[in-house]
């Protein structure tokens, strides 16, 4: 394990936090648990990091423990060539610090699929199904088989269905016992808070032998000039979907992995090939400042029926279901917020360190220098204006640890 400590703004993908009093590295399962157990035991804050995609920390010192996985292996359980006439799904399973995306490229590689549209998404595999990751028509939810935890109340491994995850739209059973309710800004009575109960160790996935995938989302079909639900070879769809989330700045900068604390955490070759398509896309070596963010900043807003008929009729609208599982209408934030008249690289003055994105408006960046009270004076601004003009609270998606509220602003 490491003795000195990084800061949050050197571990996470926006560049902001203060500093840690105490990180740690474990790489090993018992040495993860006891990592864990001891801050528990010492009634200590206790942040288990993935990618630090995710989370906006205050600039505040964390006078805490961060843990981060260190484990990265990843394991074919079953049959690595297809059986001809027998059930072709394949149980991959992979540590809980391993790269989101290197396990992506791993199944593309040996011929699986069903997580290829999920290329891209920054974080490692434990978050991803803490956060039940969603992009392109597919979610981390409908390949996950079960999910080792380790649980912080009875302090003791259990191993949960796919079933037993209650996944939702960007959530899960694990994300829900992180707050007192299910919002990333009501968290502070919460004892587990700013780690859910249960720490993911290891996920098993059922993925299937295959070197096509199916394309079920319009804005994909017509990147790759396909039909929905024709069969594109995975190597095709991840490329493709690489490339549209590169054109709205929706993947991190892979210059990051030249810093001291996070070098390692992803494999080498995927990072050199993950700079020489940033140089080709924005024809410079330097940061691309539109990737320096938490990702989407607001979730997309699932509506009632009377709710959405209240939009104006261009206003993006998909079927989805409500909380309670009744009919509902998702929306699209970007539109929200674009249409509220906050354009892309908006910012509160001209010398704001902290603007939207230029190529997204769902993205809260980090130009250089922002401090953590001017991301979230801007993302207040943002969902104030969007409450104004259509009656709709956005809700953040990242996880905010410290002193940080959108409320008030």
């Amino acid at each position: 394990m490491t003795t000195t400590s990084p800061t949050f703004a050197e571990l996470t993908t926006i560049g902001v936090g203060g500093r840690i009093a105490r990180f740690e590295q474990p790489t090993s399962r018992v040495g993860m648990i006891e990592a864990v157990e001891d801050a528990d035991s010492k009634k200590l804050p206790l942040c288990v990091i993935g990618g630090g995609s995710n989370m906006l920390v205050s600039d505040d010192d964390f006078d805490g423990v961060v843990v981060r996985d260190a484990r990265h292996e990843i394991l074919v359980l079953d049959e690595a060539a297809p059986v001809e006439g027998r059930d072709t799904t394949v149980h991959v399973a992979a540590d809980a610090g391993t790269n989101w995306d290197d396990l992506v490229a791993f199944s593309i590689q040996i011929g699986l699929e069903g997580i290829e549209g999920l290329s891209g998404i920054p974080g490692t595999v434990g978050a991803s199904v803490v956060q039940n990751i969603g992009a392109y028509g597919q979610e981390v939810a409908t390949s996950v088989s079960s999910v080792e935890v380790w649980d912080r109340q009875d302090k003791v491994v259990r191993t949960l269905s796919s079933q037993e995850m209650g996944f939702g739209y960007r959530t899960s059973s694990l994300k829900r016992s992180m707050y007192a309710v299910s919002s990333p800004e009501t968290s502070k009575d919460n004892p587990f808070f700013p780690t859910p109960r249960y720490v993911v160790l290891s996920v098993s996935f059922a993925l299937r032998h295959s070197d096509s995938g199916v394309v079920a989302f319009e804005q994909l079909a017509r990147a790759l000039q396909v039909e929905i639900g024709q069969r594109v070879a995975t190597a095709s769809i991840r490329q493709k979907v690489l490339e549209v989330r590169a054109a709205k700045g929706m993947l991190e900068d892979p210059h990051r992995y030249a810093v001291v604390w996070m070098q390692g955490t992803r494999r080498k070759q995927h990072v050199d090939a993950a700079l020489q398509a940033l140089h080709t896309l924005i024809e410079s070596d330097s940061w691309d400042r539109n990737r320096c963010s938490c990702g989407s900043f607001f979730m997309n807003p699932v509506l009632t029926v009377e709710q959405a008929d209240t939009l104006p009729k261009e206003a993006p609208r998909f079927p989805s279901h409500m909380p309670d599982g009744s009919s509902g209408i998702k929306t699209s934030a970007a539109w929200l917020i674009d249409h509220a008249g906050f354009q892309k690289g908006f910012s509160l003055k001209g010398s704001a360190q902290a603007s939207l994105s230029t190529v997204h408006t769902l993205a809260m960046t980090n130009r250089g220098k922002a401090s953590s009270d001017e991301i979230v004076a801007l993302a207040a601004a943002v969902r104030e204006g969007v409450q104004q003009q259509f009656g709709i609270c956005l809700v953040p998606e990242p996880v905010f640890i410290g002193n940080l509220t959108l409320n008030g602003n």
